[in-house]
This record gives C-alpha cells, structure tokens and sequence, in this order.
C-alpha cells in the first residue's frame, strides 16, 4: 500500500460497513476526517516475501513517478540488499531477483475501498478471543495498481527455479541398503490389526441362544437402563448383531433423532417401569 496526503482527494460518500469488523474489538476512525487517500498496489509473491527481510528502517526500496510525455509513469526499484533470493532447500548458489519493476495502472472503477490496519488496542486485559484488537482507518483507496517484474535475465533465472521447486516431489521412495536397527522396525502386521482380527473372529463364532433366553437378558437390561446402543446389548448378550437386531425390532424402538438419538428402547407394552413413573 502507497500512503498519498492528497488535498483533492474525494470524499467517502458511502456508508462504511463496518458492523462485522467491530465485533472483533476496538474500531477508531478519526482517519476518516483526515481525508486521507492510499494507493492499492498487488505485488509479486517474492516480493514480499523479500520485503519482510528488511532491516533497520525497513526500507525495501524507492519509487520513482515521472511524466513521460504527458503520462505518468510509476516504477519500483527493489533495495540492492533484498535482492538475493535462496532456494526454498537452501541449497545452491542464490538468485538474484529482478530489480526493476514497473506499476500498470488501474482505475479504482468506482468502487469504494477503504483500508484499515490491525493492531492492539492498548486495553490492560488481555483476552483469549481476540476482542482486544484494534481496527484503524487509514484512508480511502483513490488508485489501484500492479507492480510487476521488467522481464529480464534475472527474471528468468528466477522463474525456473520456481518451477523446479514446485516440480519436486514432497515425498520420496528410497531402497534400503540393510535392515532397519531402530525402534521403528517395519513389521508384517500391527498389533492392533491383530487384535482387531481377532476380535471380528470371536463375535463371528458367536452362537445363537435360545429366543426366550436373549428377551430375558434384555428385559432384564432394560429394567436398568431405558436406553441402549447396539454394541452394549451385543456385549450384554454375547450374540450376533443381525440375531439381535431382528429380536429387538419386535420389542423394541430405535431412536433416530433427538436426545437419544441411535439407541434402543423398549416399546411402551414392554416397559414394566412405565406405570411406576405414573404413579409417581
């Protein structure tokens, strides 16, 4: 963003919303009587990825606006310090990256823009949500613009190596040349699949009691507990799930909504609980 102090710069006549941005903390916009109109300007990624690289003042470099036969004319000049770039292995020579870059202006196409800066809000109590940020209006977007590199040797030189980065796998297979020593040794199946086998095999060899016998253990469960889910009944019982399941849609509802929702209960003409619950 380019601050500019411009005198003739016109005023905000449109409403500012600015409801969802207070929620968040503190909203001053004493920069809205200073008039004041800034320059939105989309710039290349390594650029500002350099920009934050900047030290002491943090000058990142010059801007030069000149007339060039009644047109004006706008250029950035990259700081000499920032402009060595190293790969994202940080290996390899580094790259220098271009210098050069001329803005292509854009008008704003009547629209309203406005920016704002965040930072805190100066309160003593700090809060875990976030609501002691600070919102600051700093001024109404009067020219938009886009800074992009002068097509030159370094230029090309910079876009490939951005495309060998991308190019390279994230991950790569590599052959062992000997067994593994560590800890982390590769093993043909883990324990927990071996458990988890075992387990599906015990309850596949589960026989099927007699029918009166299963509506026994599940009255006499339900006289504890109203409601269930399946995997307690199967546990309570010992029998299969599709043997259970066709037992207790006779005697049973199955809860899909609400408090209850993906358990058993009983329905009402089985309830023995259901008149001592009136009664009281």
């Amino acid at each position: 963003l380019l601050r500019a102090r411009r005198s003739d710069a016109p005023a905000a006549q449109a409403t500012i919303e600015v409801a969802a941005m207070s929620e968040k903390g503190e909203l001053d916009l004493t920069g809205v009587k200073l008039n004041t109109g800034v320059w939105l300007v989309k710039v290349p990624k390594y650029l500002s990825q350099q920009w934050t690289k900047a030290t002491g003042r943090g000058e990142v470099g010059k801007i030069k606006i000149a007339k060039n036969q009644g047109k004006t004319e706008v250029s950035f000049t990259l700081s000499e310090d920032l402009a060595c770039i190293q790969n994202a292995s940080g290996k390899g020579a580094p790259i220098s990256a271009p210098r050069e870059h001329p803005f292509t202006m854009q008008s704003v196409g009547g629209q309203t823009l406005s920016v704002f800066t965040e930072g805190p809000s100066g309160q003593s109590e700090e809060k875990s949500d976030g609501s002691n940020e600070k919102l600051t209006f700093e001024g109404v977007v009067v020219q938009r613009a886009e800074c992009r590199p002068a097509v030159n040797e370094s230029y090309m030189r910079l876009k490939r190596q951005q495309i060998e980065e991308s190019s390279k796998p994230f991950r790569l297979s590599l052959q062992l040349e000997k067994a593994v020593t560590t800890n982390y040794k590769p093993v043909a199946n883990h324990q927990y699949n071996i458990e988890y086998e075992r387990k599906k095999k015990e309850d596949g060899k589960r026989a099927r009691a007699d029918r009166q016998q299963v509506l026994d253990m599940l009255f006499s469960a339900f006289e504890k507990h109203q409601y269930y889910n399946i995997k307690d009944l199967v546990d309570i019982t010992k029998q299969p799930v599709t043997y259970l399941k066709e037992i207790l849609r006779e005697i049973g509802i199955y809860n899909v909504k609400g408090t209850h929702k993906n358990t058993w209960e009983l329905k009402p003409e089985y309830r023995h609980y259901q008149n001592e619950d009136k009664s009281e």
